[in-house]
């Protein structure tokens, strides 16, 4: 393994512009659970939400149809409130702070990159830290679903259902992170994906995106997009990330 660490250490020396594109883990040490795993979000069974598949309940058909349900499962399952960034996030915003990183594209919705010091972050499903009314499209802070009483939030301005600033199951990505997110990977020399299964597209498609030279792949599980990468990690995301040496 240290003939790999070389090996990626040496490709991050040679590459001017480096791009992270990661998911899910990325965030499992700082205690947030993934989506896939056998100890993911997709298999933690509640029996109020049996009846219902993981993506019905985070799409825009069960907010709109069945708010009750969304605002439950929401609650019960994606406040990160206290959560801390983990190493992961810190090298990150470290490499991007030393030159060597142009910015990090990433899946989550955490919001631990900005907190870690990142700050080229393209949030391609949105953030919980953020919400807005659908009527009147007011903005709201990251607690004010969790804090709302009553089942469904509700805009103190107009009486309208507010919602988190999330790309839903059924919605298309934001324009603008998107559009940024495929400059960035079109421009790169050196792609790091992490902490992601390229399973959830249109967002697993910019794995595919990448003209550059080097391709490094980091999840604990096989990827589609193994063959063909110049290093492939199955290990811990945070160990082979501390493994890049900074000048």
């Amino acid at each position: 393994m240290a003939d790999e660490y070389a090996k990626l250490n040496s490709i991050v020396a040679q590459s001017e512009h480096i791009v992270f594109f990661g998911g899910a883990g990325v965030s499992t040490e700082s205690g947030i659970p993934d989506f896939r795993s056998k100890d993911g979000l997709y298999n933690q069974h509640d029996v109020k939400f049996d009846r219902y598949s993981p993506e019905y309940l985070l799409s825009i058909d069960c907010l709109v149809d069945h708010p009750n349900v969304f605002f439950e499962f929401y609650r019960q399952k994606l406040n990160t409130a206290g959560i801390e960034p983990n190493r992961a996030h810190y090298k990150l915003a470290e490499m991007e702070k030393a030159g060597k990183l142009d910015g990090v594209i990433t899946q989550n919705i955490d919001g631990l990159h900005q907190r870690a010091g990142s700050r080229n972050v393209q949030e391609i499903h949105g953030s919980t830290l953020r919400n807005y009314c659908m009527k009147c499209h007011e903005k709201y802070p990251a607690d004010f679903i969790f804090k709302s009483e009553g089942p469904i939030p509700i805009c103190p301005k107009c009486g309208g259902m507010v919602r988190p600033d999330v790309t839903l199951y059924g919605e298309g990505l934001p324009q603008t992170a998107w559009i940024e997110s495929k400059r960035l990977i079109y421009n790169a020399d050196l792609l790091i994906i992490g902490g992601t299964s390229l399973a959830v597209q249109p967002a697993a498609s910019l794995a595919y995106d990448f003209p550059g030279k080097y391709l490094v792949i980091i999840n604990r599980d096989k990827t589609a997009r193994d063959r063909g990468a110049t290093l492939v990690f199955h290990e811990n995301i945070t160990k082979v990330l501390d493994a890049i040496e900074l000048e």
